[in-house]
């Protein structure tokens, strides 16, 4: 049984009560370009997606934003910086805190439409006061049309994307949208995920019957994977990498072949510090082959402004979900990528 709570208004119902103004429009297009660039290989930067591992509470990510966009002036000529403001939580057993959209407010009830509400306007401040717009994952296809206007860079999580709405919604976005390798780690089912993304689609979406052109930007993104009895696999290293870019050259008609290093997860078996050793092999692969170096286009670290996690939201900055990197630790490290790119 379903029991009728809050009646949500339409995407365009929302986004017509506080429309983005024509000067941050204008930034978000520009930082979408900067974005899509790097995945087409148009530009040699790195795409670094960093940031908390759920954004819980809207002025402390702020402020991490807000260092970031500083930051981000330093290495602006190696590095695209994507501030990380993911607002839906997946869960492994589906129960506990589900992030900002379904609840604004982590030590309360669920409010959906005071969520989508409150993500909307802690995304249209983040570009407002930084000039950056943020990356959030697609964990509820039917939401992305809420914040479309909003975000440079769409993830993909490994329990989403074999889903077939997730694969078909990604089609229509003109945005880079990034593929997590499945919880099993399956190469194959990751390509197919990208080819999906990247075909024409007609299928319905909210209350209509929709055809799309497919997504071009539609790329892979390596988070570890996850044997049968629980253990964390790592496939940051060099073959997998390459065993992905063989699979893309198979797969003969994909476009802007593209692999993102997620730095935590499966690969770093959420032990956060050791992001930095990852990064940084990563960076050295990168260095000593050409193929490796055109294919791995950037990184995706989880980085909060303080270090670790919480079980309530006591501290100023602290996840209150998976552990995180740092301030400190996250300065350094972007700033070593950006001399090491």
């Amino acid at each position: 049984m379903f029991e009728k709570q809050i009646e949500i208004p339409s995407a365009e119902e929302i986004i017509a009560e506080r429309t983005v103004p024509r000067q941050l429009a204008e930034i978000k297009r520009a930082r979408d370009r900067l974005a899509i660039d790097v995945i087409t290989g148009k530009s040699d930067k790195l795409l670094v997606i960093v940031g908390p591992c759920s954004a819980h509470e809207p002025a402390p990510v702020l402020e991490y934003v807000r260092r970031l966009a500083t930051l981000s002036e330093k290495v602006e000529d190696r590095l695209v910086l994507i501030p990380r403001i993911y607002t839906a939580k997946p869960r492994t057993r589906g129960v506990g805190y589900k992030g900002m959209f379904s609840q604004p407010d982590p030590e309360h009830k669920e409010d959906t439409l005071r969520g989508i509400r409150t993500i909307r306007a802690l995304l249209l401040s983040a570009i407002e006061e930084s000039g950056l717009s943020a990356a959030d994952e697609m964990l509820y296809p039917e939401n992305y049309a809420y914040v479309e206007d909003l975000v440079t860079y769409v993830a993909i999580g490994a329990r989403s994307s074999e889903n077939q709405m997730h694969r078909l919604v990604s089609s229509g976005v003109e945005l880079p949208v990034g593929f997590k390798n499945p919880m099993s780690g399956s190469i194959p089912v990751l390509i197919n995920s990208i080819y999906a993304a990247q075909s024409p689609q007609v299928f319905k979406y909210h209350n209509w019957q929709v055809k799309t052109g497919g997504n071009p930007y539609a790329h892979a993104v390596l988070r570890g994977r996850v044997d049968n009895y629980g253990n964390d696999i790592p496939n940051y290293h060099y073959e997998t990498v390459m065993q992905v870019m063989d699979s893309y050259a198979q797969a003969g008609t994909l476009q802007n072949p593209a692999v993102i290093i997620d730095a935590n997860h499966s690969n770093s078996a959420k032990h956060f510090k050791q992001q930095i050793r990852i990064v940084n092999e990563v960076l050295q692969n990168r260095r000593q082959d050409g193929d490796f170096h055109r294919i791995v286009k950037g990184f995706m670290i989880e980085s909060f402004l303080k270090e670790g996690c919480q079980e309530h939201d006591v501290e100023f900055g602290k996840s209150i979900t998976d552990p995180c990197l740092g301030w400190e630790d996250t300065e350094r490290l972007i700033l070593d990528i950006a001399e090491k790119a």
